[in-house]
């Protein structure tokens, strides 16, 4: 059972931190804590780590009421568990390797995409997005009467993670099985089925990035992140009226990025 109760021991008798307290509850400490728990795996939860994946298919409000409860017991918003990205990371070498068999890849340039997709796609893209969330979040969307509060860097990070998880799994694995019969063919149901695929997994990251953000209480007007759904509705209406194919066009890419 998760706990609920805030953590107190190490507050002074008006509530404020102690100054060696406070030191470890800046950026850089989390940061290094963070980091270090990189290389030992006995401490990573993995179990609840494969249970954040899960219930961000089915009940993705349950995984951020986890964050809840990591701020009041651990005072902050972010993971200090780097199990997820493990995971995340095995996933992304799993599905990778999919690809480049079926677009029958050879092992070099199997690899180049592999590096391509970890630390462009996933690392370069997310902290590309993490960073234009953090700052509009915090620049635009905290309330008035909460101005000692902030997003995190890392829990902004954390919630790109959340949705480009099951964004990953739609693109990189589910569609495996049509890409070769459907989604890569010149016929209306090929650029259907996978234009279709491309609405849900985006759609399935803007909903998740919007849930992240309208579980900190200091925000508001977080609505307005689902504001982008209206476009890529228009954009999904014209791709199939014009017979656009994005998973062709993203084959393409690829197998030009490893030449």
């Amino acid at each position: 059972m998760l706990p609920t109760t805030l953590v107190n021991s190490g507050s002074q008798g008006n509530g404020v931190l102690s100054p060696r307290d406070a030191a470890r509850h800046t950026a850089g400490a989390k940061r290094y804590k963070y980091l270090r728990r990189l290389f030992h795996f006995r401490q990573m939860d993995f179990e609840f780590a494969l249970w954040q994946m899960l219930y961000l298919f089915t009940s993705p409000q349950r995984v951020y009421r986890n964050f809840h409860y990591r701020k009041q017991t651990k005072d902050q918003w972010a993971r200090d568990d780097p199990a997820f990205l493990v995971l995340l990371s095995i996933w992304l070498c799993v599905s990778t390797v999919g690809f480049g068999f079926v677009l029958d890849m050879g092992f070099f340039e199997t690899i180049k995409l592999l590096l391509w997709v970890v630390f462009i796609d996933c690392v370069g893209v997310g902290l590309l997005i993490a960073t234009l969330m953090w700052f509009i979040s915090n620049k635009y969307l905290v309330k008035q009467q909460n101005r000692d509060y902030d997003v995190e860097w890392g829990y902004a990070f954390d919630v790109h993670l959340n949705a480009f998880y099951p964004l990953l799994v739609i693109l990189h694995f589910i569609q495996l099985f049509f890409i070769n019969y459907v989604n890569i063919s010149d016929s209306v149901i090929g650029y259907f089925v996978g234009n279709t695929l491309w609405l849900i997994a985006i759609g399935y990251y803007i909903y998740v990035t919007f849930l992240g953000y309208s579980a900190l209480p200091f925000l508001k007007n977080t609505a307005i992140l689902l504001y982008p759904f209206a476009l890529l509705i228009m954009l999904y209406l014209i791709s199939l009226a014009c017979g656009w194919n994005f998973t062709k066009m993203l084959c393409s890419f690829y197998k030009y990025r490893v030449k």
